[in-house]
């Protein structure tokens, strides 16, 4: 497999870690969306956190919300976001699972890099939507 995610997360190709376990290593992200802003890759492959093994999930996000509170603390930001995209509609742009840990900072000069914005669209049948995710859950 020629994935550049597991080729970092296993040392093969150098990162600014912040921290390594047995099972992920935590790197800074070299397009950051603000500053600090880093990335949980575990070093098993998964093509997303929809593929990614259940009763491995829980440990991913525990570390999140450490490093999500150690951002606070330390650098100082005023949140984080901590999010993982699944799939490239939704924003995934390399194919293997990863923690985004994004610090956010209010009093900032620019806007950050990233936004997530509410759109205006006509009033979803929400019966239809619960009956059609139920099916498939």
């Amino acid at each position: 497999m020629d994935c550049i995610f597991c080729k970092i997360a296993n040392g093969e190709i150098p990162s600014t870690t912040l921290y390594e376990d047995e099972e992920v290593r935590v790197i800074f992200d070299i397009n950051p969306a603000s500053v600090g802003h880093v990335l949980i890759l575990p070093k098993t492959h998964a093509a997303s956190l929809l593929e990614y093994p259940t009763e491995k999930l829980g440990t991913i996000f525990v570390l999140a919300q450490k490093i999500g509170n150690a951002m606070i603390q330390g650098l100082p930001c005023d949140g984080v976001n901590i999010l993982a995209n699944c799939r490239e509609a939704a924003g995934q742009t390399v194919d293997h699972f990863h923690v985004h840990i994004i610090p956010r900072y209010a009093n900032a000069p620019t806007k950050d890099a990233m936004t997530i914005e509410s759109g205006t669209i006509e009033k979803p049948d929400f019966d239809a939507l619960k009956e059609a995710i139920t099916k498939a859950f």
